[in-house]
């Protein structure tokens, strides 16, 4: 790390995938923002890594839903005097059934979430990331924005196939200026994702080699988003699906999607 203690800010934080960044980072000796709906969450973290790694840690909740989400976070950065060095857009969930199956209501929060309040981070804070030239972005993507999209979960693999374009042209643009993005695409891991989208039962019936635990996926997450990559997959049975889906032709890979599908999403209409 090059600066003696790097500002972390993680969203999605009092769970999963962003829990595990927050102590990670903590660990290696980062002073931390955490922001999630979740309040009480959020302060039993906190009050753990301050306790734990001697961290400075700032508890902002919020509800990235709201439009205005990332002007309020960012103006209370400003406010506070807080300098973000890290950003983990790594706030997300999925939306289950078929499109039609939800109101457009539901489907515009996923979108501002998954799509918008990320993008908006970025944009409010690579200005100061490539002026002090150092900075470091992961975005939380996964192993379905590289593989055909399945029934179920619609707007889901179309959000994070954006998320790993835009990581990718972030880098290109930004690395000669000391500024690393790294889209981290995990596959299945470990967390309150399928509990939330109400297909734990048929989730658990997946081979155990096929899943990841989060400190794993953390852990090669911040050691790729240090070396340069712009895209990275945990996971050698990972790297090995997205291989071979892409060497397929189109019309078999989705009709092999088509069939896995339906064994662990919920395509239910109406």
């Amino acid at each position: 790390m090059s600066l003696e203690r790097p500002l972390s800010l993680i969203t999605g934080a009092s769970s999963g995938i962003g829990a595990e960044f927050a102590r990670q980072l903590a660990s290696l000796g980062h002073d931390l923002v955490l922001t999630a709906r979740r309040v009480e969450r959020l302060e039993n973290l906190a009050a753990t890594l301050r306790t734990r790694h001697d961290a400075q840690v700032t508890v902002l909740p919020h509800d990235l839903a709201e439009p205005a989400a990332v002007r309020w976070l960012c103006g209370e950065l400003d406010r506070r005097g807080l300098q973000v060095d890290w950003l983990i857009n790594n706030a997300g969930y999925g939306v289950p059934g078929t499109f039609d199956a939800n109101d457009w209501a539901t489907h515009a929060d996923f979108l501002q979430v998954l799509l918008l309040a990320p993008t908006e981070l970025a944009w409010r804070l690579l200005p100061g990331m490539r002026q002090r030239r150092h900075g470091r972005i992961i975005n939380v993507a996964s192993l379905a924005g590289h593989v055909p999209a399945p029934a179920g979960h619609t707007l889901y693999a179309a959000s994070k196939a954006y998320l790993i374009r835009f990581s990718q042209a972030l880098a290109l643009e930004n690395q000669p200026r000391g500024v690393h993005v790294c889209a981290l695409c995990p596959g299945f891991t470990w967390s309150e994702f399928h509990d939330v989208t109400r297909t734990r039962e048929k989730m658990d019936k997946l081979p155990g080699f096929m899943w990841l635990s989060a400190s794993e996926v953390v852990r090669q997450g911040i050691a790729a988003v240090e070396r340069g990559d712009a895209v990275y997959i945990p996971g050698r049975v990972n790297q090995f699906i997205k291989t071979m889906l892409q060497l397929m032709p189109d019309r078999l890979a989705l009709r092999l999607s088509a069939r896995q599908s339906k064994r662990y999403r919920n395509t239910k209409t109406g």
